[in-house]
C-alpha cells in the first residue's frame, strides 16, 4: 500500500481515538470538579431580617464535625410553631427574606442558617455536611430556642429540600414542605447534560426518591410546570413515592422566580398545610 493510500486510514483510525481521549477529558474533568458545579455559596450576607422590618436574633452554632455555622431566629411567638428553612444550592440567607416574612407573616418563627461554607459560616460544603448543618440547626431550633418537635416545619428549596427531607429522616417534625426540589441530582445532571455519563460519574447524590417512602409525616411538594432547571416530573415521581401522606400543588414561574411567594393562591395553599400539621400548635 502506498502511503498517500495510508494517509486517509490513518486519518480515519486516529479521528476516534482523538474524540474518545477528549470525551474521556471531559468525563474526568466533570467527576473532579462536581463540587464546583454544585455548590455556589455566597459570601457574608449584605443584608438581614431587619431591613425586611423583621425583629431577629443572630446565631451562631457548631456542628457535631466542628464547624462554625450562622444563621438569624425569626421568633414570632414566644413558644409558637416555628420553620426550620434550607436554602437552595446557590447564594446565602439573605437571598430568603422574602421567604421569611411571607412565613412570618402566617404566624410562625423562622430559622434561617448558612450551610457550611456559605454566607458567614466556616467550612467547605459537601453532602453528608450539609445534613450535619441542618441537625445541628434542628438541635438549635428544638433546644435552645424552645421549638417543640411537633410544632417545627421543616422547608426546604432546590438542593435544599434534600437535605430538609433528610433531616425529617433523621429527626422527624410536624411536616416537610419540598419546594422545587429533585429526585436526585444525578437525575437533574443526567437532563441537563445528556451526552455525559451523570449517574456514573456522580459523588453528590442527595438521593431523595430513595428516601421519601420511609418517612412518615405529611409532606407538600411546591413545584412549577414551567420549571427549567428541574423538570415539573420530577414532582410527580417524589409524589407518587411518597405515598398518601404528600400532597401536590403547582406553583408558576421558573425555577429562581420566586416560588409559592408569587401568587395568593401559593400562599394559602402553604398556608393550609401549615395549619393542617400544626393544628393546636398556637394555642
Amino acid at each position: 500500500m502506498s502511503a498517500t493510500a495510508r494517509s486517509p486510514l490513518r486519518a480515519m483510525l486516529t479521528l476516534p481515538l482523538i474524540l474518545g481521549a477528549l470525551y474521556g477529558a471531559v468525563c474526568l474533568l466533570a467527576f473532579l470538579g462536581q463540587r464546583r458545579m454544585v455548590y455556589f455559596p455566597g459570601g457574608p450576607p449584605q443584608a438581614d431580617p431587619a431591613d425586611a422590618g423583621l425583629a431577629f436574633e443572630e446565631r451562631f452554632f457548631d456542628t457535631t464535625d466542628g464547624v462554625r455555622l450562622h444563621g438569624w431566629w425569626i421568633p414570632a411567638q414566644p413558644t409558637g410553631p416555628a420553620v426550620l428553612l434550607c436554602h437552595g444550592n446557590g447564594g446565602n440567607i439573605a437571598g430568603r427574606l422574602h421567604i421569611a416574612r411571607a412565613l412570618h407573616e402566617m404566624g410562625l418563627g423562622v430559622f434561617l442558617f448558612d450551610y457550611r461554607g456559605y454566607g458567614s459560616s466556616a467550612g467547605t460544603p459537601d453532602e453528608e455536611g450539609t445534613y450535619l448543618d441542618a441537625q445541628a440547626a434542628w438541635e438549635l431550633v428544638t433546644g435552645p430556642l424552645g421549638v417543640a418537635p411537633d410544632r417545627l416545619l421543616l422547608q426546604g428549596e432546590s438542593l435544599g429540600g434534600a437535605v430538609a427531607l433528610e433531616l425529617a429522616r433523621r429527626r422527624g417534625a410536624a411536616g416537610l414542605i419540598l419546594e422545587s426540589s429533585f429526585t436526585s441530582l444525578p437525575d437533574v445532571g443526567a437532563t441537563a447534560y445528556p451526552w455525559l455519563p451523570v449517574r456514573a460519574l456522580a459523588r453528590i447524590r442527595y438521593a431523595s426518591l430513595d428516601k421519601i417512602g420511609a418517612l412518615d409525616l405529611p409532606i407538600l411538594i411546591l413545584h412549577s410546570p414551567e420549571d427549567e432547571i428541574v423538570p415539573f416530573a420530577h414532582a410527580g415521581r417524589l409524589l407518587a413515592a411518597a405515598g398518601e401522606r404528600a400532597h401536590l400543588h403547582r406553583t408558576s414561574g421558573g425555577h429562581n422566580d420566586g416560588g409559592f411567594t408569587r401568587r395568593a393562591e401559593d400562599l394559602q395553599a402553604a398556608r393550609s398545610f401549615y395549619d393542617a400539621c400544626l393544628e393546636g400548635a398556637r394555642r
